[in-house]
């Protein structure tokens, strides 16, 4: 049974806390506007930062870094992309906390403190999941896909034969930066595993012993979503096959640590007493 301090005053009527969270959600909604209109003042310098693992393949194949636009209105369209992605993640810090300032008042002081690190940590992996993607994976996948460009030999045709193929790449601006997201947000939420993991495991939904007899499901669907996300790359799946599954078993190492630290304050306030399970036990026999 709680402590009636346990838990802070909440007496508000239906009708405040829906008030209360749609004002949450204007101001979170207010921020992302705020850093959506930041972001496109400077959606070029962006675009152009975004560009570099393509710039970089292109670079190194001797070509240069040009890509265009085939409709008129796709630059406006690109601006307004990059601003979306750069918007949220800069509104993101405002958004959370506005979230958490909902329902903090209604969690006990051990589930705010149970609560609060994920919400840290869950920002965190996805950045380090989109630099996974941005700095490792998207320049393998573009080297990957430019190995498909054949270059004419540049010389005269020979009368009687055909002259021979170039096939040289000149990207869409938008159809670059589509992929380039992708990437990103894949990899930015295969990073959230082990927090996700983690934080069911806490709630008691998952154990370390189910996750670790379902090791095999979880190695087919690491498999499939290889497939789904990446090109047909065979080191591109590899690399993501690996990182992912890596996760995968870090979470099951989280879990029992969340399950150790639970069962330590159990057997401290004298749920488990193992000495008279043992003795039990030898009774029964």
């Amino acid at each position: 049974m709680s402590h009636p301090d346990e838990i802070e005053d909440s007496s508000a009527p239906l009708i405040e806390h829906l008030a209360e969270l749609r004002q949450r959600l204007i101001s979170s909604v207010i921020g992302f506007l705020i850093g959506m209109v930041i972001c496109f003042t400077v959606a070029t310098p962006i675009f152009n930062f975004l560009t570099a693992p393509l710039c970089q393949v292109l670079a190194e194949r001797g070509q240069d870094c040009d890509l265009i636009f085939i409709s008129p209105q796709e630059g406006f369209f690109v601006a307004i992309k990059v601003s979306l992605l750069g918007g949220l993640m800069l509104a993101f810090p405002w958004i959370a906390l506005q979230m958490w300032r909902f329902v903090a008042p209604g969690l006990y002081k051990n589930e705010k403190g149970a609560f609060l690190p994920f919400l840290i940590s869950s920002p965190g992996m996805f950045l380090a999941g989109a630099a996974f993607a941005f700095y490792v994976v998207t320049p393998l996948a573009y080297d990957f896909f430019l190995g498909f460009q054949q270059f004419g030999s540049g010389g005269e045709a020979v009368p009687g034969e055909a002259a021979p193929l170039s096939v040289v790449f000149q990207g869409s601006a938008q159809e670059y930066l589509n992929l380039t997201i992708k990437f990103i947000v894949a990899f930015g939420l295969c990073f959230q595993l082990p927090v996700l993991l983690t934080l069911m495991g806490k709630a008691g939904l998952v154990s370390a012993e189910g996750l670790g007899n379902v090791r095999k499901y979880a190695v087919v669907g690491i498999l499939v979503l290889a497939a789904l996300v990446t090109p047909p790359d065979v080191i591109t799946q590899v690399i993501l096959f690996v990182v992912v599954y890596g996760l995968y078993e870090v979470s099951i190492f989280l879990v029992r640590r969340v399950e150790g630290k639970r069962e330590a304050r159990l057997r401290a306030e004298g749920f488990y007493d193992d000495e008279d399970d043992f003795a039990d036990g030898d009774d029964l026999k």
